[in-house]
């Protein structure tokens, strides 16, 4: 039946029958693998693009919040499906659970706040290890999160400078926000008053909602001098509030909460209201 439609197709001109093609391309290839150093060993989940040829591509470092996993992690957030359409590599760490109960990513600790150290390290490690392998445009190097995996690429982005061209941050924590598993609830649940000014070091942009009792909102303030634009709209059903400062791009989701903001509602911490965060974190990775 297929090879008819097929037939028929081609008697209608090849522009046709290519659009089928494309209609119906194989995804690409969801792979796991394993990387070892100094500091631990983590499995990671790889996304190769059905684009991908050994050709030169982007790389986008997604770590999950707690409590997930890469498979509902990708699909929460549908990072895979946007690799397949724009042609670029994900990579997703995994957080062990003898690490963390939660499977967070202990920001929180001073020894995972440190470049060459602890948790730090071993995804430093896995993003070389995948630039090596799998031919990555070394300029074109990006990382995102969700909450504590958010809270730990403001730690990449602080410590690895060298490493990734910008930072995508939802519903996470600023670099340094707690010394400690005593001081990361005061950080997460209450509104952050008179702490240093978080400091960027690359591009960022920051996803929160304004009714997340989880993270305070107030986590995702960065006090940058000099002028700035502030604009809102609605995307998803849900209204926001955009504020570029040069290298920082916030966004503030009015009413929503705990949540990866227009991902895939079936998902754990994704909510299928509101901006889409992926399409607009990648966005402004690529324009970097």
């Amino acid at each position: 039946m297929r090879f008819r439609r097929l037939l028929v197709l081609a008697s209608s001109g090849v522009t046709a029958a290519c659009l089928l093609f494309r209609k119906r391309a194989a995804p690409g290839r969801f792979v796991r693998r394993i990387f070892v150093n100094q500091a631990g060993t983590r499995f990671y989940h790889l996304y190769l693009p059905r684009v991908y040829r050994g050709q030169s591509l982007p790389l986008v470092v997604m770590l999950h919040g707690c409590k997930q996993a890469p498979e509902d992690f990708a699909a929460g957030t549908r990072m895979n499906q946007a690799a397949d359409e724009l042609g670029f590599i994900v990579a997703y760490p995994a957080q062990a659970w003898r690490a963390n109960v939660d499977r967070c990513w202990n920001w929180f600790r001073e020894s995972d706040q440190l470049r060459e150290r602890g948790e730090p390290a071993i995804i430093a490690g896995i993003t070389r290890q995948v630039i090596a392998r799998y031919n990555v445009d070394r300029r074109r190097v990006y990382i995102a999160g969700l909450s504590a995996g958010g809270s730990m690429a403001a730690i990449m982005g602080t410590t690895y400078p060298e490493l990734y061209a910008a930072v995508g941050i939802h519903s996470g924590l600023p670099y340094a926000s707690a010394r400690g598993a005593a001081t990361a609830a005061a950080a997460m649940h209450f509104k952050r008053l008179g702490a240093a000014a978080p400091r960027l070091t690359l591009p960022t942009i920051v996803f929160h909602g304004d009714a997340d009792t989880t993270v305070h909102p107030s986590n995702s303030d960065y006090a940058i001098t000099g002028e700035f634009r502030a604009e809102t709209g609605e995307a998803g059903g849900r209204s926001y509030t955009r504020t570029r400062y040069g290298r920082l791009e916030h966004w503030l989701v009015h009413g929503a909460g705990y949540a990866w903001s227009g991902g895939d509602g079936e998902a754990s911490f994704a909510d299928a209201k509101g901006p889409d965060a992926t399409r607009e974190m990648l966005r402004f990775f690529f324009a970097a």
